[in-house]
């Protein structure tokens, strides 16, 4: 018998993370041999952790927060993606030297025009946030090719940091990109995306209602009971709420892509989470 090949999230905190759900319904759906588990970091013992991981037959793993900066740095390979990022949410570990990329970005867009059926192109986006999870998701955005797209976070020189280095990618599609702290986006946006750490910490939505045009979409990229208070405050003011869940669903079938070459079905995935969770707090 073969070892069977193993897969986790790494993070803290990471008891929360439904990615052993979503990764275990890709693998009965592709046929595929894994087990997916999740694996607390103490915060100054990521990387012992990941290589010990590895070291007991690890085949790859997500990373979450607040790791995604540190993890490109154990990898010999890195994504055009994860290098422009400057963090990675998935490591694979080869043989020959581990492979580092990210696949927050992608997961996002195909959410927000796949699944909620929201073109980016010709749109004035927000996005709040220039952490792990903004600096991941900025590229594909400016992809996209919105008109607008500004980048607010508490400490600006973070954001204007994170915004020089895609500034080429931005003039190469046409986007106005800028930065500034939370209070400095000017008039109404159609889409606003929280990527801070509020909904984590139960904060106040990070933006004024002033920000959201009318029927504007209104996503915070986590999900369950962290977004509540931002879905929340985004319907109160005219919006339309969406949680991370189906960017969760999607960049986990871009990461199950990497490790396996092979890109499951997303639909019934996060159908079946939505229902499985809606059940649980029935309970």
């Amino acid at each position: 018998m073969h070892p069977v090949d193993r897969y986790a999230v790494l993070g803290n905190p990471v008891a929360h993370s439904q990615s052993p759900f979503i990764h275990a319904a890709f693998a009965q759906q592709t046929g595929q041999d894994l087990v997916y588990e999740r694996v607390l970091c103490a915060l100054d013992d990521f990387e012992p952790t990941v290589r010990r991981f590895a070291a007991e037959g690890g085949r790859g793993c997500n990373v979450t927060v607040p790791f995604k900066f540190d993890a490109p740095r154990l990898a010999a390979r890195c994504s055009d993606r994860a290098r422009l990022a400057a963090a990675a949410n998935v490591l694979r570990f080869d043989a020959y030297g581990w492979f580092a990329d990210n696949t927050d970005g992608v997961g996002l867009l195909r959410d927000i025009e796949v699944n909620a059926g929201v073109l980016l192109a010709g749109r004035r986006v927000l996005l709040l946030g220039a952490g792990g999870a903004g600096a991941g998701v900025l590229g594909p955005l400016l992809q996209a090719g919105p008109t607008q797209l500004w980048v607010a976070n508490r400490s600006p020189d973070k954001a204007l940091a994170l915004v020089a280095r895609h500034s080429a990618l931005a003039a190469a599609h046409g986007v106005r990109l800028g930065a500034g702290d939370l209070a400095s986006p000017d008039g109404a946006f159609d889409i606003v995306l929280n990527a801070t750490a509020t909904s984590l910490q139960g904060a106040p939505a990070p933006a004024a209602a002033e920000r959201l045009a009318p029927g504007a979409l209104a996503v915070d990229l986590m999900y369950g009971p962290a977004a509540a208070p931002f879905l929340a405050w985004a319907q109160a003011h005219g919006a339309v709420p969406r949680d991370g869940l189906g960017m969760l669903v999607e960049q986990a079938a871009e990461a199950f892509f990497v490790w396996r070459g092979v890109r499951p079905q997303t639909a019934p995935v996060l159908q079946a989470l939505r229902d499985w969770l809606a059940g649980s707090a029935a309970a």
